[in-house]
């Protein structure tokens, strides 16, 4: 260890986060979840909105709920705009309708539920951010001795973003990609997943929300944009083409 109190650091370099700006101005951006589901809920009541819609949904956890606070639905990530000892309410917006599976629920249906994580919870599944990527569909199922096996068409333009034994959040369910192929992918569910979250009224032709791992989308988009400093935001060349 000797001299090492007179050896020189390497400059620090500034690496420009453009993303941090725009989180700042939106405090629902940070909002993470694991795809654990914390239970099962039901859709009480849906209600026209001006531009959307308003859920009721009744939750065991709607009591400790408070306005503001992010909720995982069906792996959609909304904001609860009021909460009671039995229900908590979300507002949709037309888009979220439209892209993800919000828009054919009805009422009685039950839904995945989580909160988003803690910062010093423990992450038990992978990084969701409730940021639905593109919807699927439930195309097939098997019964097997441990479990089932679900397969699931999704758009082919999506295929760069999976990876056999990836990680993947289906209705925001944390499941792990068993068989890969050009626009099909099979996940596994085990006896516990499917007690626990709404995978039993999976059904062929059921519509199901496709969130894609969050550090696999980075990776595509750098290797795909990263080059470009303009086409990332960027001001300046990334600091690792300056190294």
């Amino acid at each position: 260890m000797a001299g090492m109190h007179n050896a020189k650091l390497p400059p620090r370099r500034a690496v420009p986060l453009p993303l941090l700006a725009k989180m700042a101005n939106n405090k629902h951006a940070c909002s993470v979840f694991t795809g654990i589901i914390e239970e099962v809920g039901h859709i009480a009541r849906i209600e026209p909105l001006k531009g959307g819609r308003r859920l009721i949904v009744r939750a065991k956890f709607a009591r400790a709920l408070r306005p503001d606070q992010s909720v995982a639905v069906n792996g959609v990530c909304l904001t609860v705009v009021a909460a009671d000892a039995q229900t908590f309410t979300v507002e949709v917006v037309e888009e979220t309708l439209r892209k993800t599976t919000l828009g054919h629920l009805t009422e009685g249906q039950p839904v995945n539920l989580e909160r988003a994580l803690l910062a010093n919870g423990r992450l038990d599944g992978h990084l969701v951010q409730g940021h639905v990527d593109t919807t699927g569909e439930i195309i097939g199922v098997e019964a097997e001795a441990t479990g089932r096996l679900y397969h699931i068409r999704f758009p082919r333009s999506f295929r760069p973003y999976l990876i056999p034994t990836g990680s993947i959040a289906i209705d925001g369910i944390s499941l792990t990609v068993a068989r890969l192929a050009e626009e099909t992918l099979t996940v596994a569910i085990i006896p516990h997943t499917f007690q626990k979250t709404n995978v039993s009224t999976w059904q062929p032709g059921t519509p199901v929300n496709l969130e894609f791992d969050m550090i696999g989308k980075y990776v595509i988009g750098w290797l795909t944009h990263g080059r470009d400093p303009k086409a990332v935001g960027l001001r300046s060349s990334s600091p690792l083409e300056s190294a």
